[in-house]
């Protein structure tokens, strides 16, 4: 009964905010994060710890206006998402773009599937739903949603263009799959995980527990490594898609080592895009509960 409910309230607003026309709804969006910060006590304090722990720099006051834009991003993707499904080509084009596409392009050439690493930065589930809009279709490596119902609902919208989805608790295979077909496939590589699935690397200069699996398919199969970040720049008032360089890899034989270098590498990536919009990035995830010595962090996050 709690499913259905869930279920129902979600559709209810995603239906109802997707008849808004778009600036009324991006409005409505932005009232449902301020008021998600004022309410959400614990998960504003884990973001608030997150970003000193990152960005000691930072001050206090600094700090709670980071996180209150993260609430108004938040709330602005949660519009977007639920208007998606009448989203075009040409209704798009005043304020969604791309820079870098060539890059992807380029990689997709090379026949040997694309891995496009991103994040939870800016506007993650236009990023892909844009992409395939655009004549681009990809995989998105998931977690299933608790609610089996809300999550096809979901699921449905994201691939209303030819998009598909790869679970994590069965994705390994169709990744494998996938580049040997020279598909491309969306990896969100920035949340906390436990071993074996994932290696410690540094993250904002703190021992970060890290998903192995992008790293291990591209030195299996030799697929190019794309970074790519849909983010809000607010000079133009729109969104942007960003495609970054490839990132460069080899394998040395040493397999154990040849994954944690790849996993740094692709780390540094985001963590010098999230350096560039901080205010963009969900730092309300515990991404350093998992410690190195076994352990995990009980309370909101981790001091060194």
């Amino acid at each position: 009964m709690t499913d259905t409910l869930e279920y129902w309230l979600v559709w209810c607003v995603a239906r109802g905010l997707g008849w808004l026309p778009r600036p009324v709804a991006r409005l409505l969006g932005a009232g449902v994060g301020r008021a998600v910060y004022a309410l959400a006590g614990r998960l504003r304090k884990t973001g608030l710890r997150n970003l000193e722990l990152a960005m000691p720099e930072l001050s206090a006051a600094e700090r709670r206006q980071t996180l209150k834009r993260l609430y108004r991003n938040l709330g602005w993707q949660l519009a977007e998402f639920c208007r998606m499904q009448s989203y075009s080509p040409a209704n798009t084009a005043d304020w969604i773009r791309y820079e870098g596409l060539e890059r992807y392009l380029a990689a997709e050439l090379r026949g040997k599937g694309v891995l496009i690493l991103t994040g939870h930065l800016g506007a993650w589930e236009l990023s892909s739903f844009y992409h395939s809009l655009m004549g681009h279709p990809m995989g998105m490596v998931i977690r299933r949603l608790d609610n089996r119902r809300l999550d096809g609902f979901v699921n449905q919208i994201r691939c209303l263009h030819g998009n598909w989805v790869l679970h994590k608790d069965d994705f390994a295979r169709g990744l494998i799959t996938a580049m040997r077909q020279g598909e491309s496939v969306g990896i969100l590589m920035d949340t906390n995980m436990t071993p074996p699935q994932g290696v410690f690397v540094d993250f904002f200069g703190t021992p970060a527990c890290t998903a192995s699996g992008l790293a291990r398919v591209a030195l299996k199969t030799g697929a190019a490594v794309v970074p790519g970040f849909l983010v809000w720049e607010a000079s133009e008032r729109r969104y942007v898609l960003h495609f970054g360089e490839r990132i460069e890899f080899a394998a040395t034989g040493d397999s154990e080592s040849d994954i944690v270098a790849l996993t740094q590498s692709c780390t540094a990536v985001i963590e010098a895009w999230v350096r560039r919009y901080p205010d963009q990035w969900l730092w309300i995830h515990r991404r350093w509960k998992t410690r190195p010595d076994g352990t995990r962090d009980e309370g909101t996050e981790i001091r060194d």
